[in-house]
């Protein structure tokens, strides 16, 4: 996977002209998987999909979400990393603030808009059983008040609602980590490893629901060690690591090795090829600290490295080979996607009552899922939209008046 995934070129167009502003060329090996992981995750969002089954979590101890958290972790280093430096530490504590502010509403919207849409699929078909279901949103009736204030306060994280809070909190430690690199980058680094040992060995986390005592399912003191690899690796923190056959054998050696005991049983999710108990007995053992994904255990990170390393091997030095439409399609998605997530937050759940009510065939699994990614596509599509309207078009530029006087500067800025 690439680790610096802007490249900024600045070049004088004749002799003695100043030096063009510099400009950020996007990598599109960033979008690319950060769209892949948008499909996969709404695949593993649909209730009942056999899909599910074919998602790299069933073959391997990392999924989707590991390929999410990294590359926001590239994708934050590229938006924000850049303002500390320029800036000042404050701008781009500031600027960290306001996009946890935007996350923030968007988690708290996604909630009331699924749960929502979750009432009028119960009321239009005269059921009772998608409040109640698996993402057990009746919960929230049972003490309104308190629900909702912890909802609001992040106290209560309800069950399908956990990877947006793990966002904000790592986002919190963006400035910390900035301001321990600003000193030296060793310290940023002993930050980011003694989080992660406090929650895997301290049990360091915050409470999902204080009824339970339930912890957030998505640590962000562990997960914050694989958005800081992505976030170094932009930085220049962390070295670009050379294509090299004994790092390629030994990548392949540890996703191989992991195959036999990942979670490849179904929907059950038991471990093993065919079941074998020995193999099963094997990935619980595992999954007390190794594997587990809650604190982010330490084989998982290191397969998820793995794979890290396969994938910016085979897309091709600035990912020449991440070409064609399919490829296209799927950077669109991956350069919208908080607006492309929230939609699949959304979409999944109705897809599922789709399915529900029109059968779990092969072809009736087949169609929705393909409608599914072509939501996401439009998502995207209609974001980038709204981000560039077309009637927002620059001023010309006013060619100055040919007089011995200077020319009057001109703003190039749209008012």
């Amino acid at each position: 996977m690439s680790v610096r995934m802007s490249a900024e070129v600045a070049t004088a167009t004749q002799a003695g002209a100043p030096a063009a502003p510099r400009r950020t060329v996007r990598d599109p090996r960033l979008d690319v998987f950060r769209g892949l992981g948008m499909f996969i995750i709404l695949i593993a969002h649909i209730p009942w999909n056999s899909w599910m089954n074919w998602i790299p979590a069933r073959f391997g101890f990392s999924d989707a979400a590991d390929m999410f958290v990294f590359c926001s972790g590239m994708a934050s280093s590229i938006a924000f990393g850049r303002i500390f430096i320029d800036a000042g530490w404050l701008h781009g504590t500031a600027r960290i603030v306001f996009r946890i502010w935007q996350v923030y509403w968007a988690h708290i919207g996604s909630f009331f808009v699924v749960f929502a849409t979750m009432i009028a699929a119960d009321s239009l078909l005269g059921v009772n059983r998608y409040v109640d279901g698996e993402l057990l949103l009746s919960d929230f009736f049972q003490n309104e008040r308190e629900r909702l204030l912890g909802l609001m306060t992040l106290r209560f994280v309800p069950n399908y609602f956990d990877i947006l809070p793990m966002y904000l909190a790592i986002l919190a430690m963006v400035p910390v980590v900035m301001g321990l690199a600003k000193w030296h980058r060793l310290a940023a680094g002993a930050f980011v490893l003694a989080s992660w040992l406090a929650a895997n060995l301290l049990e360091l986390n915050f409470t999902a629901d204080p009824h339970t005592g339930r912890g957030w399912f998505f640590n962000p003191f562990g997960w914050q060690l694989v958005f800081f690899t992505g976030f170094a690796f932009v930085r220049g923190w962390l070295p670009a690591p050379p294509v090299d056959r004994r790092l390629i054998a030994l990548a392949v050696g540890i996703v191989v090795l992991a195959l036999p005991v990942s979670c490849q049983g179904g929907f059950d999710c038991y471990a093993g090829w065919g079941y074998a108990p020995a193999l099963g007995d094997i990935h619980d053992g595992l999954s007390h600290w190794w594997i587990q994904k809650t604190d982010y255990g330490p084989l998982r990170y290191a397969h998820f490295m793995s794979t890290v390393y396969l994938a910016y091997v085979l897309a091709g030095e600035r990912g020449k080979n991440l070409t064609g439409p399919v490829a296209e399609l799927t950077r669109q998605v991956g350069q919208q996607t908080l607006a492309v997530f929230l939609t699949g937050l959304v979409a999944a759940q109705i897809l599922g009552v789709l399915l529900d009510e029109i059968g779990r065939t092969f072809l009736t699994q087949l169609l929705v899922n393909l409608l599914g990614m072509a939501i996401l596509i439009a998502a995207a599509r209609i974001t980038s939209w709204f981000k560039a309207p077309p009637w927002r078009k620059p001023l010309p530029r006013v060619a100055p008046a040919a007089t011995a006087e200077a020319p009057a500067p001109v703003s190039s800025k749209a008012v």
